[in-house]
């Protein structure tokens, strides 16, 4: 074979698959300055079908309760629940960074306990990491005997939906002065614990850059402002598949809820004329 057939032979040949991103990829894109793209699934099939897409990272999240399972907020969700849909997600998913939630009280009540539950969630899922809320002085001494323990662990400061009840409802967290400060020292906090990244939820811009700007691991906003290392959304509600869902932060990127009852409407109109289905569609 002569050097220019090798050559074109080369130029055929397929691209390499593209890298698995893990923890450390997270770091690395924030020193390069690349912006990291998160977001959530629950199933296999839309797991499958954001991974190929591109996404960096797939966060299996509590949010399920209400998007999955039509709960008012995430506190019913169990870990059995949460395992369940992060294993039909992990056979999905190849590429992306895995991260699954940790439930209301899998992790509050005693570091042992925190590192048994997140251990298993590791174990029975094939997660890499788990995302845990808060950033007080305890959760921070909980988050380093988990990361002590093996377990990279996402932090989550800001709107933290599990304990919506203590912060006086789903709001904006950080207006005020007092809550900047303890946001700022939180953030820190989570650092020192170990943590390879953190979300910021409903977080004014300006503090959630000025708290991406001093940690050296990336945040991932959601309604946060365009200064944080990367973004999260909820894979229903970009989809426009929660119609009732309207923040201020959200972005659609489709309109699927209208394209499935156009479907289904256009279905069940072809069974009932008895136009399906067709000599195209039975077996002789």
């Amino acid at each position: 074979m002569t050097s220019q057939q090798q050559k074109t032979e080369s130029s055929k040949a397929p691209p390499p698959p593209p890298r698995a991103v893990t923890t450390r990829s997270f770091v690395a894109m924030k020193a390069k300055g690349e912006r990291i793209a998160v977001l959530t699934a629950y199933d296999f099939l839309m797991a499958g079908l954001i991974d190929e897409a591109g996404i960096d990272c797939v966060l299996v999240g509590d949010s399920l309760g209400q998007v999955f399972a039509g709960e008012n907020s995430t506190l019913p969700v169990t870990l059995e629940q949460m395992i369940y849909h992060t294993r039909a997600v992990r056979r999905a998913v190849k590429r992306a960074l895995l991260v699954i939630d940790m439930p209301f009280l899998t992790y509050q009540v005693t570091p042992e306990e925190a590192i048994r539950n997140c251990g298993r969630a590791i174990q029975e899922t094939g997660a890499q990491a788990v995302k845990l809320e808060g950033g007080n002085p305890d959760m921070g001494r909980t988050i380093r005997r988990v990361v002590d323990a093996g377990i990279p662990v996402m932090g989550h400061l800001g709107l933290t939906p599990q304990s919506v009840h203590a912060i006086g409802g789903y709001r904006v967290v950080g207006r005020e002065s007092s809550e900047r400060d303890a946001l700022m020292t939180a953030a820190q906090r989570l650092v020192d614990a170990g943590c390879f990244s953190m979300v910021l939820e409903m977080v004014p811009q300006k503090v959630a850059g000025e708290i991406s700007r001093e940690i050296p691991v990336p945040t991932i906003g959601i309604g946060a402002g365009p200064e944080c290392d990367g973004q999260v959304l909820v894979l229903p509600d970009m989809l426009g598949l929660n119609e009732g869902f309207e923040p201020g932060f959200l972005k659609r990127y489709a309109r699927l809820a209208a394209a499935v009852r156009e479907a289904v409407a256009d279905y069940s109109r072809e069974v009932k004329e008895g136009r399906y289905p067709g000599p195209e569609h039975s077996y002789d």
